[in-house]
């Protein structure tokens, strides 16, 4: 199982070229296995970047949302309390981004690494990355 950051979500969905092989080889091999993961918190980014004209979907963001929602290919995670918790008590060296912050939580409460060129959240120790 592997949790995709929300650009890396947004890579593999609409220009899978612009992700690296390492990270293409591990969604490809999650995928498999049906163990693809985005933390619910990327579609409110998703949702905000539209919103803020930084980001141009083929589709309305509800109905793009909904697609990858019906998709078999990956699977959402809710924002929990356990995971709302744990984002909060990360280190303050983490990262400043609140929705960063609740990817890393989701990754590290599901055991699993994160897919991210994120150079912030790849120097986080206890956080397994992957680019």
């Amino acid at each position: 199982m592997i949790l995709l950051d929300t650009h890396v979500w947004l890579w593999w969905v609409s220009s899978p070229e612009l992700l690296s092989s390492t990270a293409q080889h591990a969604i490809e091999e999650a995928r498999k296995e049906g163990g693809v993961r985005v933390s619910s918190i990327s579609t409110w980014e998703v949702a905000l970047l539209v919103k803020r004209g930084r980001l141009r979907l083929s589709l309305p963001v509800e109905d793009w949302i909904a697609r990858n929602e019906a998709s078999s290919l990956l699977r959402f995670v809710p924002v929990d309390n356990a995971v709302a918790t744990r984002s909060v008590n990360l280190p303050a060296r983490l990262h400043p981004d609140p929705a960063d912050r609740v990817i890393a939580a989701t990754a590290l409460l599901l055991g699993c690494p994160l897919v991210t060129q994120d150079n912030k959240l790849r120097d986080f120790a206890p956080l397994r990355t992957t680019w």
